[in-house]
């Protein structure tokens, strides 16, 4: 009976560990901080957040209608300096990769993309090695 009080504890334990984990994340900070990071002359459209739930996700998805002649800058925020680990693909309306943050085994903080079709596209955020799955971005225009 004792040992089955002391498993019984020990899960108990680890199950409130793994909701303090998952509840540390806050993407709503994230977009906040990443709204001052648009490139000079970019105008801001919208934020995402970016929850991986502690990796329970592996892929987050949106989409958003970009048009023909204006110019796209999306920024990725998470804790700290860098993106930890959280890359971001542009695919078009075909679902053709048209852009990434990740190249060359760098991750980096954004990408620019010229638009020359209007047409769904869509953003996807997935990690690579990430610590908190847990981030921002936003998405700015000019023309």
């Amino acid at each position: 009976m004792k040992t089955l009080i002391s498993l019984f504890g020990i899960v108990s334990l680890i199950l409130m560990l793994n909701l303090d984990v998952q509840a540390q994340c806050d993407p709503a900070k994230h977009t906040e901080a990443c709204i001052p990071q648009l490139a000079d002359g970019f105008n801001f459209v919208k934020s995402y957040e970016i929850n991986g739930e502690g990796g329970a996700k592996d892929k987050i998805e949106y989409s958003y209608v970009f048009a023909k002649g204006t110019q796209y800058f999306i920024s990725i925020c998470a804790e700290g300096e860098g993106t930890d680990g959280i890359i971001l693909n542009l695919y078009d309306s075909n679902r053709k990769q048209v852009g990434t943050s990740y190249a060359n085994g760098n991750f980096n903080k954004g990408i620019i993309y010229p638009c020359n079709a209007t047409g769904i596209y869509y953003i996807t955020f997935t990690f690579e090695g990430s610590q908190n799955h847990c981030g921002g971005a936003v998405l700015g225009f000019k023309r």
